[in-house]
């Protein structure tokens, strides 16, 4: 069924609310006072019930009036919305990008890159993948994203340098390696439980991080590696940019080894088809670079 009431009746419903009468919703829209009378008649006429009524000189709503201007608002957005997109989409925007993260990178970090992206180019979606090792690669081989950020840079492709993460072996304070430790020997953190994020890639699987450790816990997500960490069953080489929180409370500490073995990786960012990369692709690689880049 088609609606009855058109967006301009719609319009001039809320521009008449807004301006408190006739006369100056006629003024603001540029139109007769006798134009806006008539829509705003054929409105009251259309619906079940009217949505103003004329007390002395002003125009007040009425109680179903107050629903329907919500509606309206949300109605004349969303028109105003789709013709900004087609707008978009003939200068060529992209209707959306996809950014495949390593689970390296420090998704907390980003925040300000989106936020500026969101401003750039509001009608653009945003698809975040989460990948982990091959799994970040594989995005970028299989155009599965537009953009990645990732340890590796695959022969045929080049990137762009962002500032990295950095590893260090952590475990929570009443876990053996830390309880009264003053030094730990790399053989004995081997002969203890280690946690190791998997690898998400379907084609290989990579082990970054593991010691092959004789116990070994994998697990998919980062938080579940913080609840394992914290309940004191196991220990993990984790970023450090990841747990600054619970370094600061004491959670979680840093294992007290003889030798350091903390172990920086670089990260950079790699467009999945530069030459074939539409505008918004590109600003969003250009944004990660200013805000993340070395």
């Amino acid at each position: 069924m088609s609606p009855r009431i058109t967006l301009e009746q719609w319009q001039t419903f809320r521009c008449v609310v807004d301006e408190g009468s006739f006369a100056r919703a006629a003024e603001r829209l540029n139109k007769s006072q006798s134009s806006i009378s008539y829509a705003i008649g054929q409105l009251n006429t259309q619906l079940p019930q009217p949505v103003l009524r004329i007390e002395g000189r002003r125009s007040v709503l009425t109680e179903a009036g107050k629903i329907l201007y919500r509606h309206a608002e949300q109605l004349l957005k969303q028109a105003s919305d789709a013709e900004a997109v087609a707008r978009s989409l003939a200068m060529g925007f992209e209707s959306e990008v996809t950014l495949a993260i390593d689970a390296l990178q420090d998704v907390g970090a980003l925040a300000a890159s989106f936020s500026a992206f969101s401003d750039q180019f509001p009608h653009t979606r945003m698809r975040v993948l989460e990948t982990t090792l091959s799994g970040t690669t594989e995005a970028l081989l299989e155009r599965r994203a537009d953009l990645v950020i990732t340890p590796e840079v695959p022969v045929g492709f080049s990137g762009r340098s962002l500032r990295g993460a950095t590893l260090i072996p952590v475990a929570a304070p009443s876990h053996p390696l830390c309880l009264g430790r003053s030094e730990v020997s790399e053989t004995e953190l081997r002969g203890h439980r280690q946690l190791v994020l998997r690898d998400s890639g379907l084609r290989r699987n990579v082990d970054a991080g593991w010691l092959q450790a004789e116990k070994r816990w994998t697990v998919s997500h980062f938080a579940t590696t913080l609840k394992l960490l914290k309940s004191g069953l196991a220990f993990a080489f984790v970023p450090k940019e990841w747990i600054v929180d619970e370094l600061r409370t004491g959670s979680l500490v840093p294992i007290p080894l003889g030798v350091p073995m903390d172990r920086h990786i670089p990260l950079y960012l790699l467009v999945a088809a530069k030459h074939a990369a539409g505008p918004a692709t590109l600003g969003l690689a250009d944004i990660l670079i200013t805000k993340l880049g070395d």
